[in-house]
């Protein structure tokens, strides 16, 4: 069960002011006791939270606080970044759990400074192995989607305990064990509630409500949670306990799988609740198969420069690589905004036109992923872009396997909706290794259910299938089909120069993630924006949709009138994304960088600043 104490009046009003405030756990707590002093991190019992860090000895950049401050310990104790990469995502399971936990996945991207190489792993959710086409539909028809988000039937084999499990084996320094200290015991102590995580879990207040768990862990005392309170989640420290004593293993075979099925299987629903919930179809077979993919990742050349991304089942790698190939011919640096800006909406529309048509689960799909990041597929399609009129979406895709100058052919398959609370994080060590990492369980607290007694919510990746063809002329490559990895959005990268890490980047957001990323990299190596000013310039989001999204800083600005002269459609979003990054600087120092604003700003560090 869930503690909640309320600060003294001068904490809460620090917390209240945007400083987030350790609180040791109340007396009485039934979270289990912490690890032993010699273990804690002293540095940092009240975690700094700002955008921009520069120094040396290492980097961590995440949305949160308490997550960075557990990566620099892990640098600080002589971790290398992957082993600090777990480190900061198992902390953000405990203060970001709407976002990521191990009961969700996501796609590990890192650069290994001995060897000069990038490796990627895929630890995407896997659909059971008894589904099929119709997961998502009665009688023929597609279910709500409300309704198939707030089941068991979205949920997915998680993948995000393997994949730590998988980097920390091939490429770590220390074990799950160590590296899971720091988030064990922040969530035995507890994490200072904000504004961000109350108006999420009251966003969440109706449905979290209809199962007890759940209830129980996120509305201490059946009411939200009080910014400046302390929140401790004793079950999932528990649980993280169990996975440091027993391994990563234990989630997919044993006590803790059977919780896990048992959930999916039958939902626990609260007596007397009128919501309809689905129950899923995992069992314990699914889990003991499921299986992380190590890869190759994505690559493309940009301006001399080498960048590398997540290649299928995610579409991020190939929708980056796209977009960047269709720019290269234009010099951006010399452009008015006005052109800048059209021309990166158009490159970013192309690009999703050809992922709605080519990217799946390579492993059920073909996917001709060398020809979507090539220059050669890029210019065949760049030449579609007019500089005195935009382009109409939905846009037809094209054929990366047999290029034709201005090809199009069949209709435009149509971009599903990614749930936006997915979590990124960036980190740099002392040895020049990188990791950019991003995880989610989809959508804001995920499918919404508990897991009773363990702490943790599990996904809805299944819904970032679609739910049924466009028509019988369309072939949708994201359909659901048995042990299938849905199709993602998620952009980890990391740019090289020479073999030598020049920037890592990467953001939540759903489908937003290719846009945010593309116009961050834009931003940052072709405008000449600092990097930190490249992750809070305001951002356009194109997804080969009729109307282009823009935040508040586009939306009020002239150049919207300037582009709806020659013909784009605008609707407003207040956010789009929260990125993080870390880039090397000449003089070999590390300067992380994350968001001034949106999500209540990040948190960036480095291990000694300068």
């Amino acid at each position: 069960m869930t503690r909640v104490r309320r600060l003294t009046v001068l904490g809460a009003a620090a917390a209240l002011a945007g400083s987030l405030v350790a609180v040791p756990a109340a007396a009485g707590s039934t979270a289990p006791a912490p690890p032993a002093a010699a273990d804690r991190d002293r540095g940092t019992t009240t975690p700094e939270k700002t955008p921009v860090a520069v120094g040396h000895g290492g980097a961590v950049s995440s949305v949160d606080p308490d997550a960075s401050a557990a990566g620099i310990s892990v640098l600080r104790k002589g971790g290398n970044a992957v082993d600090a990469a777990v480190a900061t995502a198992a902390a953000l399971g405990v203060t970001e759990p709407y976002s990521a936990g191990i009961g969700g996945g996501g796609y590990f991207v890192s650069y290994d400074a001995r060897t000069r190489t990038v490796r990627t792993l895929d630890g995407r959710e896997t659909a059971p192995r008894s589904a099929g086409k119709d997961l998502f539909l009665e009688h023929g028809t597609p279910i709500p989607f409300d309704d198939a988000v707030t089941s068991g039937l979205s949920v997915g084999t998680p993948g995000t305990a393997a994949t730590w499990d998988t980097a920390l084996r091939k490429w770590g320094s220390r074990s799950l064990r160590q590296v899971l200290r720091p988030a064990q015991r922040l969530a035995a102590d507890g994490f200072t509630v904000d504004r961000t995580f109350r108006q999420q879990t009251a966003d969440n207040e109706a449905r979290f409500r209809d199962f007890p768990a759940t209830a129980r862990l996120y509305l201490p005392g059946g009411q939200l949670p009080v910014v400046g309170s302390t929140m401790t989640n004793p079950d999932l420290a528990r649980t993280y306990r169990e996975l440091a004593t027993k391994g990563a293993g234990a989630l997919y075979d044993g006590a803790l799988a059977r919780d896990i099925v048992r959930t999916v299987r039958k939902p626990p629903v609260r007596a007397g609740s009128p919501r309809t919930i689905r129950p899923g179809d995992l069992t314990t077979g699914d889990l003991r198969a499921y299986r992380v993919l190590s890869q190759a990742p994505t690559r493309t050349g940009y301006r001399g420069l080498d960048v590398y991304g997540m290649a299928p089942s995610s579409s991020g790698g190939t929708g980056v690589a796209e977009a960047l190939n269709i720019l290269e011919r234009s010099d951006l640096s010399r452009l008015s905004e006005k052109q800048y800006l059209h021309r990166y909406i158009e490159a970013a529309r192309i690009a999703f036109a050809d992922r709605g048509r080519w990217v799946g689960d390579p492993a059920q799909e073909e996917v001709p992923t060398k020809g979507l990041t090539s220059q050669r597929f890029a210019d065949a399609r760049a030449c579609l872009i007019r500089d005195d009129k935009a382009l109409t979406s939905p846009l037809a895709p094209g054929d990366p396997r047999h290029p034709e100058r201005c090809g199009t052919g069949g209709r435009a398959a149509p971009t599903t909706y990614e749930g936006e609370n997915t979590t990124h994080l960036t980190v740099a060590d002392k040895w020049g290794n990188v990791v950019a990492y991003t995880l989610t369980i989809e959508q804001t607290g995920g499918s919404g259910i508990v897991v009773p007694h363990r702490g943790f919510l599990l996904n809805n990746e299944l819904t970032d299938f679609s739910f049924a063809p466009a028509g019988a002329s369309v072939h949708d490559p994201n359909l659901p089909g048995p042990g299938k990895r849905p199709r993602s959005s998620m952009s980890p990268t990391i740019v090289l120069r020479h073999g030598r890490p020049v920037v890592a980047l990467g953001s939540p957001g759903g489908a937003t993630i290719i846009t945010t990323v593309l116009q961050t990299l834009v931003n940052h190596l072709d405008r000449g924006m600092p990097l930190v000013d490249a992750i809070a310039a305001p951002r356009a989001s194109q997804r080969n949709a009729a109307r282009t999204e823009l935040e508040p800083g586009l939306w009020n600005s002239p150049v919207r009138g300037q582009l709806e002269a020659i013909g784009h459609a605008f609707k407003e979003n207040p956010e789009i994304g929260a990125a993080t990054g870390v880039q090397r600087l000449p003089d070999g120092r590390w300067l992380a960088a994350a968001e001034k604003v949106r999500r209540g700003g990040g948190s960036a560090r480095v291990v000694h600043r300068s």
